[in-house]
């Protein structure tokens, strides 16, 4: 736009004073760009840098922007303007959007050959042998060593996914929270003989697209296990892997962290030996305390519904960070699920407000929840129910008392003359 004509156009309006002062005053001072809806660009009310329509936020002070005004029909006595389409005010929607768009989320990675060989950031090289499994949060392949540094036999799982995917949060997790020497020595101080955090070996980027963690072997999920037709846990077998994950969550929630998606496809299995349990999948992992200060809780504050849509907590829902009362809640939901073979929701999994309330109303009645999932097919164990009223009463900074809970699974397992860290009670396929 030319000055000129700007200077002859506010030289008829109360700021003609102002406009017929030489050289720099041309440009418009800040409080009466900003006041003048007829101006296209817009100026900083703080600094008076000008600035794009769109910003909502100055990029030169930082300072929170006015939002963008109106563009009128502008109108000239001595020459009058070509006709245009309409010479009202335009209507709301032509207001220019005074927020940022959301960045689009990655797409799904292309999976890799077998017999690729990636190189992590130590130089070490792994080949992909067969894909596993392929889900939301990336690739899971098994790989084997292709360097002299590691046995060229053993096996490892390779996780893959796009470079600026979810596979990004979950490799600051373990830079983070779940360095080896750091979980032994949780495992000393807490008497645990396990501890199912994996043990992750290698990262790096592949093609300048993707990203990759390494880990020692996971085995198989509890999902594959269910769907070869056990489809129910016994109890005993179902007690041992909650004490298991009991240990796995306070880990995790020490080190400033929750897991945010607990789940039978996020828990591994070793075919092999079966006192092995692992807790996976951390591409949802949420540093809700850091530096020690809990997160407050803002309902809006994260993208709502994350995570698997049957399982996750009411404070996912509802766009919370979650907190570890939510990691405790989809656990009971998992635990109900792997006992009773139903949940009230699992057949509306594609209506989410549905899932909400439904989640909603059986929290405040953990009675009614276990009598419409067992529909006295089974005894409702006291171990169950305990545990979800106490996790349904916790508040949302609340530190659960985790030897309690793994105390209500460590009874039963006694009288059952077992112990949480025996071989689990399942048979399963390699």
């Amino acid at each position: 736009m030319s000055g000129r004509g700007r200077r002859g156009r506010r030289r008829r309006g109360p700021a003609g004073a102002a406009a017929e002062q030489p050289g720099p005053a041309a440009a418009p001072e800040p409080e009466a760009a900003c006041a003048s809806p007829r101006w296209v660009s817009r100026f900083c009310p703080q600094c008076g840098r000008g600035v794009e329509p769109a910003f909502r936020f100055c990029p030169a002070c930082g300072g929170r922007l006015p939002p963008p005004p109106l563009q009128e029909e502008e109108t000239e006595q001595t020459a009058p303007a070509p006709p245009r389409a309409s010479p009202a005010r335009p209507s709301a929607p032509a207001r220019p959007s005074c927020r940022s768009p959301r960045k689009a989320r990655p797409g799904p990675a292309v999976p890799l050959p077998a017999e690729s060989v990636l190189t992590d950031q130590g130089g070490r090289q792994w080949r992909l042998v067969r894909l596993l499994d392929q889900g939301g949060c990336g690739l899971m392949y098994e790989a084997q060593s292709a360097s002299g540094t590691c046995p060229q036999k053993q096996r490892y799982s390779l996780k893959l996914d796009v470079k600026d995917g979810r596979i990004y949060n979950e490799q600051n997790f373990f830079q983070r929270a779940a360095k080896a020497g750091t979980v032994e020595k949780w495992k000393k101080w807490h008497f645990v003989p396990f501890l199912g955090i994996p043990n992750c070996v290698g990262f790096g980027l592949h093609a300048d697209s993707y990203r990759f963690l390494v880990f020692s072997d996971l085995g198989r999920t509890l999902q594959s296990v269910l769907n070869d037709g056990l489809h129910l846990l016994r109890e005993k077998a179902a007690f041992q892997i909650v004490v298991r994950l009991l240990d796995c969550l306070e880990y995790i929630h020490e080190n400033e962290y929750v897991h945010g998606n607990i789940t039978a496809e996020n828990i591994y299995l070793d075919p092999a030996d079966l006192t092995q349990v692992t807790l996976a999948g951390y591409c949802y992992a949420f540093r809700y305390c850091p530096g020690g200060k809990h997160v407050a809780q803002r309902e809006g504050s994260r993208t709502p519904h994350e995570g698997t849509i049957e399982f996750i907590s009411l404070d996912s829902h509802k766009g919370a960070g979650p907190s570890r009362r939510s990691d405790l809640e989809s656990l009971g939901y998992c635990l109900l699920k792997w006992l009773s073979g139903f949940l009230p929701w699992s057949e509306e999994l594609d209506k989410v407000e549905t899932v909400v309330e439904k989640k909603e109303k059986y929290k405040g009645d953990v009675k009614c929840l276990l009598r419409l999932c067992f529909r006295q097919k089974r005894p409702i164990p006291d171990a169950l129910q305990s545990y979800l009223q106490q996790v349904m009463a916790l508040e949302y900074e609340e530190k659960p008392d985790y030897e309690a809970l793994r105390q209500l699974f460590k009874k039963p397992l006694e009288k059952m003359k077992a112990s949480a860290y025996d071989s689990l009670d399942i048979k399963m396929v390699p």
